[in-house]
């Protein structure tokens, strides 16, 4: 575990989330259901080591690919979501493909395939040499056949953006200088360059994954948490309370 707090030399206000309750964010799971299981279980030990308080725990989105247990990872946060404590999921840009392709449009199977839903597939029961030499259509009638349309539709209601106190939990990001309530679907899950480039602050901090960085990714206006838990090992959480903040992680 690791605490992590910022110093700053001017006068402005940290972000506040609130005193009335804890916040834990959790960056992009990737398919890494143990590391998920390690990370809610290393969350579950910080909450209980601090004062009593209700909790909230938001997924920023990108449950899927890439790792090996993709299926199990969204069993997991349907479980979670149903367990009436106050946890949310937002939608990423690889839900957002999978969605597509699981509802049968073809046209989104080429980047399902460069986002490695071949390892979603798997998890599903799809053999992934066969993947390999399926076609496009092929795939979207197995996916429409054997994906479970109960995880279709959870995926398909997650939503695009949480905002609390000070903050706003993005999947990607924003666009910068667009006001919150006006920002699109396709930026919160999809924005990379604009927004990671952008200096200044927002009228929110702004909570994302989306964009892997080797450690946490803090500046004037974001902090990023995807820390690429499907090479490094490492699955991040920031914990929120008031106007502190700290670090969990799991080891890589």
């Amino acid at each position: 575990m690791t605490f992590w707090r910022r110093t700053r030399r001017d006068a402005a206000p940290l972000p506040d989330t609130g005193a009335d309750r804890r916040v834990y964010a959790i960056g992009d799971v990737h398919g890494c259901a143990d590391l998920l299981d390690q990370l809610l279980a290393m969350i579950a030990q910080d909450d209980g080591d601090r004062d009593r308080k209700p909790i909230s725990l938001i997924l920023l989105g990108d449950l899927i690919d890439r790792g090996p247990d993709s299926r199990l990872v969204v069993e997991r946060v349907m479980a979670l979501m149903a367990s009436g404590g106050d946890v949310r999921c937002l939608k990423g840009n690889h839900e957002e493909v999978f969605i597509l392709a699981a509802r049968g449009d073809m046209r989104v199977v080429p980047v399902f395939r460069r986002m490695e839903g071949e390892a979603t597939l798997a998890s599903y029961g799809l053999d992934p040499a066969l993947f390999r030499v399926m076609t496009d259509a092929e795939i979207v009638a197995w996916m429409v056949r054997h994906v479970p349309r109960a995880h279709v539709d959870f995926l398909d209601a997650l939503p695009d953006s949480i905002a609390m106190g000070d903050y706003l939990f993005a999947h990607a990001g924003i666009r910068p200088g667009v006001p919150m309530d006006a920002q699109s679907p396709a930026d919160l899950r999809w924005i990379r360059r604009e927004f990671l480039d952008h200096r200044g602050a927002h009228s929110h901090m702004i909570v994302h994954g989306h964009s892997i960085s080797p450690d946490v990714d803090e500046r004037a206006g974001r902090i990023g948490i995807d820390t690429g838990a499907f090479l490094s090992g490492r699955l991040t959480a920031i914990g929120l309370e008031g106007t502190e903040r700290w670090i969990l992680q799991t080891g890589g």
